[in-house]
């Protein structure tokens, strides 16, 4: 099987060139690629060059993770398609040829959802060291710095949503998948390390812009997906009201804002309404979900 490798990337052109020598030592170029998209980062254009092993594309503009995902993923040619962020590389032994032989032993796997090793080490041994030996388990999600989809699921999706711009496009492919009526598995024989830095993210406390854009891409999931979408926008209103708005004069006022935009594009996130069955729900709500 073929496999295309596919990272979105924006300001952080030392971590992508880390993460390419990574893939670049695991890979036979016969009959496996690599496809790079530039959301909108001069500095990261200046690498380019050093890869031409790379299939490359290159956005003046930013237009944010997952319309970019969009496109790119449109481009690539593989049987398989494995997703990476590009401060993540893969870590197990055997990488690829366990993804392949997961996919062969059950064809009605669509997503394979790794193993996440978070951190910066002084060398990949010394991470493998922090993984887990756990076991493998359907569930509903994925993380987009990990994760392998077939090419032919993918395509019977709409794809990675045009109408999300970040933080949240995984559970809107993952849910579409699970509508297909393929699975997704948690494997924990296949591990990426996501090389944040755990301290640092500590110290800068919260994120009020990841809260705006995950609160306002929850409830267009909401609206697109959800046959009866109302009584779940209007929990998920008051649980992050309750949670964060009352608590914090910028989280009152990101809430405020989602609200208002919310309303004046309503019609714009309504032209993409595509409800699942309610049964493909349902089982989303059985299924085990990821420990972040």
């Amino acid at each position: 099987m073929q496999i295309s490798f596919l990272i979105v990337t924006k300001n952080r052109p030392e971590d992508l060139a880390l993460t390419l020598k990574k893939l670049k030592s695991l890979m036979d170029f016969s009959i496996h690629e690599v496809l790079v998209f530039v959301d909108g980062c001069s500095k990261t254009e200046t690498i380019t060059n050093d890869f031409d092993w790379v299939n490359w594309t290159v956005s003046k503009k930013s237009i944010s993770a997952s319309p970019a995902r969009h496109i790119l993923y449109k481009k690539a040619q593989g049987d398989l398609f494995v997703g990476l962020d590009d401060d993540a590389h893969p870590l197990s032994q055997n990488f690829i040829s366990t993804i392949q032989a997961r996919f062969s032993t059950n064809k009605n796997i669509g997503i394979i959802a790794f193993q996440e090793v978070r951190g910066v080490f002084f060398s990949d041994e010394e991470a493998l060291q922090q993984s887990k030996t756990l076991e493998s388990y359907y569930t509903n999600d994925f993380i987009g710095c990990g994760f392998a989809i077939k090419k032919e699921v993918y395509a019977a999706t709409n794809g990675f949503p045009i109408w999300i711009d970040i933080y949240g496009e995984e559970p809107a492919l993952a849910l579409e998948v699970l509508d297909l009526g393929y699975q997704i598995i948690y494997d924990p024989r296949i591990i990426v390390n996501h090389r944040i830095d755990i301290e640092k993210r500590k110290l800068q406390g919260r994120n009020y812009f990841r809260f705006e854009r995950q609160l306002n891409n929850a409830i267009r999931y909401y609206l697109v997906y959800y046959p009866k979408p109302i009584k779940k926008i209007l929990k998920t209103l008051l649980h992050n009201f309750k949670k964060y708005a009352i608590t914090d004069i910028r989280y009152f006022k990101s809430f405020i804002t989602v609200v208002f935009k919310v309303i004046i594009n309503l019609y714009g996130i309504l032209k993409f309404r595509q409800p699942v069955k309610q049964e493909t729900i349902d089982k989303k709500q059985r299924l085990k979900g990821l420990n972040y």
